[in-house]
This record gives structure tokens, sequence and C-alpha cells, in this order.
């Protein structure tokens, strides 16, 4: 995978627009009010608040970590979790709603001024993973685990509250912090939506992003346009006829027609991987059979399908069918294929990445920019950005050196928390800096 690295400064991303692809909306079209020598400077001045803020900080967003990360909660049961962060805000002085979304919170951070709104964005749920750790912060509640970095999410998003609150006075508009339930497979921010998530204010943009060990820390990966892959899912039930296993030619094999099906799904991935039709097709559970001397009568099969565009969610729909069909056909078997829309790609609005890029420039700890490829894995951000215009993007988090490169999702996962106040710093910086909120 080729992967192109940009480090610059913030007035190499305002000048040498090719590279980062700068916004053409000027510069002074910002949240900062009050008369300005220079637009340049007054925002360099903020962003040198925001850095001295955040690192009278630090100390507070590693214990917020590190206490979700010892109390996780999957999805839709952050309880702790939504009460701990809704205290916190309140006592920045924010306007505060509970049980959003069932057990998301929303905080409203208001300007000094009238203006548009933005909305940052944290996901809160824990996963179903026994943790192995010897960490002195490692989970207590077992068989579930942070091994998604969601607990960093929240302590970089708190943060960002944190610096914002004592700097509102310099910001006009308001600011929307959406402490979201429910990410992992659930939906929680379609719920969210549906529980006006994004309306009194209504918001005008939104930025969420996420912490990786693939990334060194220091490192903010981005991309412009489709950058994650929607994803279905599915359920096959393949039907056959029992009989005695000794005499084969009397029944249909459900898992012998399954088998094949599994191989040639498989094979798909590997044969189509046109940019404009690529799709990634996975068996993730099998279930059939009854006795190991009885010809199976039912398999049921279930699984994810990943595209980055309509044209490749219809082949992959499409070729799925034929491909059942066809096997079924041969072995005499019956099917029903349930297929079931879930999250849509994530697309990032092209000035809001910008903007990104030009802010991340003057946020110390941030060493590269690296234009990302678009990824096959899927995030239900992706239903904010379907709504408003906005971007989500990667923050390294891995550290060789201190043993932090584990994958997510996985029971060893760390992360170096020396990315927390790079992430609210970018947060807070992203809100004191948005084109066209005046």
């Amino acid at each position: 995978m080729h992967l192109k690295i940009i480090k610059q400064g913030y007035r190499d991303a305002r000048d040498v627009s090719v590279k980062v692809h700068a916004s053409k909306v000027p510069l002074e079209k910002t949240l900062l009010p009050g008369k300005r020598k220079s637009c340049y400077n007054e925002i360099m001045n903020v962003m040198a608040e925001i850095e001295q803020r955040v690192s009278r900080i630090r100390d507070e967003m590693v214990r917020l970590r590190r206490d979700f990360h010892r109390h996780p909660e999957t999805g839709f049961c952050e309880n702790r979790t939504s009460r701990i962060i809704a205290g916190y805000l309140r006592d920045l002085g924010m306007e505060v709603r509970e049980g959003v979304g069932k057990t998301g919170v929303v905080g409203v951070l208001r300007g000094a001024a009238p203006g548009r709104t933005l909305m940052l964005r944290a996901d809160m749920d824990a996963l179903p993973i026994q943790e192995k750790s010897s960490s002195p912060y490692r989970s207590a509640n077992p068989g579930v685990m942070h091994a998604c970095g969601h607990d960093g999410h929240m302590a970089i998003l708190l943060g960002a509250a944190c610096v914002l609150a004592g700097m509102k006075g310099r910001l006009r508009g308001q600011v929307k912090f959406v402490f979201q339930p429910a990410e992992e497979g659930a939906g929680g921010a379609r719920k969210m939506i549906e529980d006006r998530a994004l309306e009194d204010p209504r918001v005008d943009a939104a930025f969420g992003l996420h912490l990786v060990t693939a990334l060194p820390c220091g490192t903010l990966g981005w991309g412009k346009g489709t950058v994650m892959a929607a994803m279905d899912s599915f359920v096959l039930k393949v039907t056959g006829r029992s009989g005695h296993s000794s005499m084969p030619e009397d029944g249909v094999d459900a898992i012998r027609a399954s088998a094949r099906i599994v191989d040639d799904l498989h094979a798909l991935n590997t044969v189509n991987n046109e940019s404009d039709t690529q799709s990634l097709i996975n068996i993730g559970a099998i279930r059939g059979g009854e006795a190991a001397n009885v010809i199976a009568e039912e398999v049921e099969l279930s699984g994810t399908v990943r595209t980055l565009n309509p044209k490749a969610k219809a082949f992959a729909k499409g070729a799925m069918h034929r491909i059942v069909g066809r096997v079924t056909g041969e072995f005499g078997a019956g099917f029903d294929l349930d297929y079931r829309e879930g999250y849509p790609p994530v697309v990032n609005d092209g000035e809001m990445t910008d903007l990104l890029c030009r802010v991340a420039g003057d946020v110390p700890g941030v060493d590269g920019l690296l234009e990302l490829p678009p990824l096959m894995a899927s995030e239900d951000m992706a239903f904010y950005l379907r709504e408003v215009p906005g971007c989500f993007f990667f923050l390294g988090a891995g550290n060789p050196e201190k043993g932090l490169t584990r994958p997510l999702h996985s029971s060893e996962f760390d992360f170096d928390e020396s990315a927390l106040p790079v992430g609210a710093a970018l947060f807070a910086g992203l809100a004191a800096s948005l084109p066209g909120m005046e």
C-alpha cells in the first residue's frame, strides 16, 4: 500500500495548496472575533493559547482515559460512562442532554457571539473481549475491554471541551460535544440522529477521529471523499435433505453446498479487484448439522459485505445471488438470502479536510500528515457525514519502543497516551478555525 507523507507547517499548508489541497476559503472567515493585525497572527495566538491550556490538563486526560479503560461498558450499556461525562460537561458550565440515543450525551458550549455550530464526536462503547494485560488500569469488568481506543476518544473530547470552555469568550457560534454509544456494529450514530443530536442547534459541520497504533504517535492520517467502506451484513440459510451418512446419495448435504459457497464467495474477493466494483465479502459464522452420522439438512452462514461505492455494492449483491443460486442448484439444495443494509461509506468533505490539514500544521505533536487510500473498515461516523459536511481522520498512537503496536480489537491493545493532548489540541483548533462560522 503506497502512502504519501507530508511534513510541513501552517504557512506551507496555506501557500502550497497542491500538496495538501488547502481550502480556498479566506482564513479571516473564522470563529475568532475582534480586530486583526493579521489573520495568520490571530490564529497563531489562539493556537498558542490552546497549546498552553492543553498542557495544563495532560494528566487529567490520562486519568480520565484510564478510568474509562478500567470500567468499560458495551454498546447501549454505557451508563456509568455517560454519567461521568455528563457531570464533567456540567461542571464546565455547558448545556447537557443525557439519554440521547439511549445512553448518549450531548453538551453544548455557546460562544460570546452568534454563529454556526460545529460538532465534535467521540464514541463510548467497549468490546466483549477479555483483556490480557498486567497494566494497573486493566479492565475490571470480566469479558469487556476498551480494545478500540474509545476510552482515548472520550478523554480527548473531554479535554477539548475543557480547553474551549475556558476560551468561550473568544468563540462565535456553538460547539456541540457528542458522546455516542454503540459504534461497534449497533449503529449508535443512527440512534443519536433519530434523537435529534444534530438539532437544537442544527449542526453545520462535524469532525471525529480514531486513534490507531498502525500509525506512529504524531502522525495524522487523512483523506478526501470516500475514506472508509460501507458495511452490509447477510444471513444465508442453505437447505438440503437429511439422511444417513452411509447413504449420501439419498440426501442433499447442506454442509457440502455451504462449503462450496464459502470458497466461491471468497474467490470473488480475489478476482474482483477493480477499484469501481471492489468488494470484500467475509463469512464470519457457520452453524449447521446435528450429529456426526447424519447428513446435515440446514446450514446458516452469516457475514459482511464491504464496498466503497453504490456500483460496487450492486455488483457484490448480484454476484452473491448468482453464486449461491448456481451452487445450490448444482447440489439440489434450496436457499434463503437475507441481505441487510448497514453502515454507509465514510465520505469526507473536501473543504473540511483542507481545514484539518491547515490546523494540524500548527498543533505541537503532529509530526506528519499521511494521505491514506480508502480503507475497507467501516465506521458509523458515516451517518453524521451523510447529513452534514465534515471530516473523519486517524491519529497515530503507536509506539514500538514502548511495545504499543497491537492492532485494534486485540485483547492486548493499548496505545501511547501522548496522543491524547495532540487529539484535544486538534479538536480545539478546529473549533477556533472553522471557515464560514460568522
